[in-house]
């Protein structure tokens, strides 16, 4: 991700992102010097309501916006009557910094001139003792013997070391080590990795996967308050997602596994259902592939039980649906692809993980290519042609980005099977011409099996004589796949 580089224009330091002058609080102090002018807040402002309201009730950043209104000052003027730098000032108006010790409360009000009746007790108006430190033996406002005006004294010094503590309490668990500027930036690169995992080479993404996650890591072993370590929690379980396709994509399902384990821990931590959806859903997308169907089923259900509406649903009634037909279970198959109906019937905005957008969405697409997946496998050639040419027909006619050419062969490749099925060996090597021609760098390890099933069913007695099924078997057996020792899933 690009960095801030906006620097000082007197002495070329980088300046803070939330720095907004042209120089850095330094040399806006020194040129304040030189210049021997002071800013002064005129007396008429500590009269005004809205800016005594903001004091009595501590929002420092509301009274340096009002007081800088009123007085036709700067950023950088507060700082310099402060001696806070610029940038803290910012964050202050902002809302990202508070003022919770007495100390720093007075020295911003003695700062900016606030009347001494305006500092907190004890550090304004008349002087009073500090507040008698707390020890076992002073806990209880009832103890002692003194007089009522001892009794009154303690408990005013006890209300404010509570108050304090209290206020010490909230700035450390507020105080954040990654802005909301940083948190928009690293969902922008999630969001980036996400649309381009569907259509670019895998190897040019994969690093640029891992810096990101490690990004998101490093800033989760600082300090944030709840609401922004949940973001990260989420982003981060997000980011172990994609690698979770990339390392199955790359043949290492035993780190693709772990990276599956990952994000649920990270998805328990954000308290995101979606996410928990997902991953318990690319569980059951990887056993689906392998000889653990069963386990694929299993996933899917758990999945189903926490997905929210719209495409998430979607996509798990797809794998389920799938998945059962592989395993002979018409009925589950037919009942899940009726689930699927109902929930793409039921649509909804972009949210939770589908706001991400590419690999992380189930767009109709998609949707038809595992719905002609689970009719071909069910031997419905006829229903399963019709919805792998849907499924053709939109990512041709959709945008590039959203465009996943190994759906687009293997749902090319059920046209084919339901052409063979009724003895169309012509209309079957239409089909087989795209794929044919596809560059050997999306041809991935999948097709190459379907592509040896192609082969076979052309083998067939009642093609014996026909010349062209012979050529197509040829071609069928000899097609080259990518040259890696992984084996690349659809994902």
């Amino acid at each position: 991700m690009q960095k801030h580089g906006r620097v000082c224009s007197g002495c070329g330091c980088r300046l803070s992102q939330y720095n907004q002058e042209p120089l850095c609080a330094t040399c806006a102090r020194g040129q304040r010097l030189v210049a021997c002018s002071t800013p002064r807040v005129p007396d008429a402002v500590w009269r005004e309501t809205e800016v005594q309201a903001a004091i009595a009730a501590w929002e420092f950043g509301r009274v340096s916006r009002l007081v800088r209104k009123a007085a036709g000052l700067r950023q950088d003027d507060i700082a310099f009557m402060t001696g806070l730098s610029q940038g803290y000032v910012s964050m202050l108006e902002a809302g990202s910094r508070r003022l919770t010790s007495l100390e720093k409360v007075a020295q911003f009000l003695n700062g900016i001139g606030a009347p001494d009746s305006f500092l907190p007790a004890p550090l304004g108006g008349v002087q009073q003792a500090a507040p008698t430190p707390l020890t076992p033996e002073r806990t209880s406002l009832n103890e002692g013997n003194s007089g009522g005006g001892r009794q009154a004294s303690d408990a005013r010094n006890l209300a404010v070391r509570a108050a304090a503590q209290s206020l010490q309490f909230v700035e450390e668990i507020t105080n954040s080590n990654v802005s909301d500027v940083e948190l928009v930036k690293l969902e922008a690169e999630v969001t980036r990795l996400a649309t381009e995992y569907v259509h670019a080479p895998l190897h040019s993404l994969f690093e640029d996967l891992l810096s990101t996650r490690d990004s998101i890591f490093s800033l989760l072993k600082g300090r944030q308050p709840p609401r922004q370590a949940r973001e990260l929690f989420l982003l981060a379980g997000t980011s172990c997602l994609l690698i979770a396709h990339a390392s199955q994509n790359l043949g290492d399902e035993g780190s693709a596994i772990a990276q599956l384990q990952t994000a649920w821990t990270l998805a328990e931590h954000a308290d995101r259902d979606d996410l928990r959806a997902w991953v318990k859903g690319t569980a059951a997308l990887f056993a689906e592939w392998s000889p653990r169907q069963q386990a694929a089923l299993d996933y899917a259900q758990q999945a189903m039980l926490l997905a929210p509406g719209g495409e998430t649903r979607a996509r798990i009634a797809a794998i389920e649906a799938r998945t059962a037909a592989r395993v002979k279970d018409s009925d589950r198959a037919i009942a899940a692809l009726d689930e699927l109906k109902r929930a793409r019937e039921l649509r909804t905005e972009p949210s939770g993980l589908t706001r991400f957008g590419g690999l992380l969405t189930f767009p109709v697409a998609k949707q038809e290519y595992y719905i002609g997946g689970t009719y071909a496998l069910l031997g419905k050639h006829r229903l399963a042609e019709e919805h792998a040419t849907a499924a053709i027909r939109l990512y041709e006619s959709g945008p590039q980005e959203l465009r996943s050419y190994g759906d687009e062969a293997l749902a090319r490749l059920d046209i084919v099977t339901a052409r063979i099925a009724a003895g169309e060996v012509e209309g079957a090597g239409e089909q087989l011409q795209p794929i044919l021609e596809l560059p050997e760098d999306r041809r991935i390890r999948q097709l190459g099996d379907a592509m040896h099933g192609v082969a076979r069913l052309l083998e067939d007695p009642r093609f014996a004589r026909s010349r062209r099924a012979r050529e197509l078997a040829d071609e069928a057996r000899g097609y080259q796949v990518i040259d890696t020792r992984a084996k690349v899933i659809a994902s």
